[in-house]
């Protein structure tokens, strides 16, 4: 064990994380594009579906690293946490975006733009937070990142909260009710998307206390 402390510590975690934090912030950026820009639909969001692919690329990069380092910057738990749930956050945004080419969306609504909006923002703290995790010194900083990423989320049940109180109204018939109810799981899965950026910042928080 005192051998141990003097091992050298492989650091590439930090560069996976960042990695993934940016290939986050790449694709909630392209869903909000879709939405702010409502064409070449299939398109798009095959670009997404690569994008969720590279995610999941690094998230084995991270699972294979794990299996050939002795000594981690952080524990090695801690290192999977973040790792699979940044993970879960692109697949949120990927389902988002494949169920509304396979619904044929004709437009989306405010109320999606606002959420993938929010998405976004999450993104960034994110992308900007990782770089942090390096040096214990930042956990306050990081926490208070985390925090912010979580008053999002809070934004986003907002957001939730006008659309169960308006979903239904315009379901005069099968047609209309049908569209209410594919709109009711694509902002699920929006919200969805907002939860899990939350279960990022809620293990970098923890760790950042762990570490303070």
């Amino acid at each position: 064990m005192a051998l141990a402390r003097f091992l050298p510590k492989n650091e590439r975690f930090f560069d996976y994380f960042k990695a993934a934090a940016q290939n986050a912030l790449e694709m909630a950026k392209a869903f909000s594009e879709l939405l702010e820009n409502y064409t070449n639909v299939e398109q798009k969001v095959r670009h997404i579906r690569d994008l969720e692919q590279r995610g999941d690329d690094i998230y084995h990069q991270v699972s294979n690293a794990l299996t050939q380092t002795f000594m981690t910057p952080l524990d090695r738990e801690d290192i999977v946490l973040i790792a699979g749930r940044l993970d879960d956050f692109v697949d949120g945004i990927e389902d988002a975006a494949r169920r509304m080419w396979l619904y044929r969306i004709p437009e989306p609504t405010q109320h999606a733009k606002d959420l993938a909006k929010l998405i976004v923002a999450q993104a960034e703290l994110l992308v900007n937070t990782m770089p942090l995790l390096e040096n214990n010194k930042n956990s306050t900083e990081v926490i208070k990142r985390s925090k912010e990423i979580k008053r999002l989320e809070d934004e986003a049940d907002e957001v939730m909260n006008q659309v169960h109180a308006d979903l239904y109204d315009d379901a005069t018939d099968i047609k209309t009710l049908i569209r209410s109810i594919r709109w009711g799981e694509l902002y699920q899965y929006l919200e969805d998307a907002t939860d899990r950026a939350q279960d990022v910042a809620n293990t970098l928080e923890a760790i950042a206390l762990k570490h303070a």
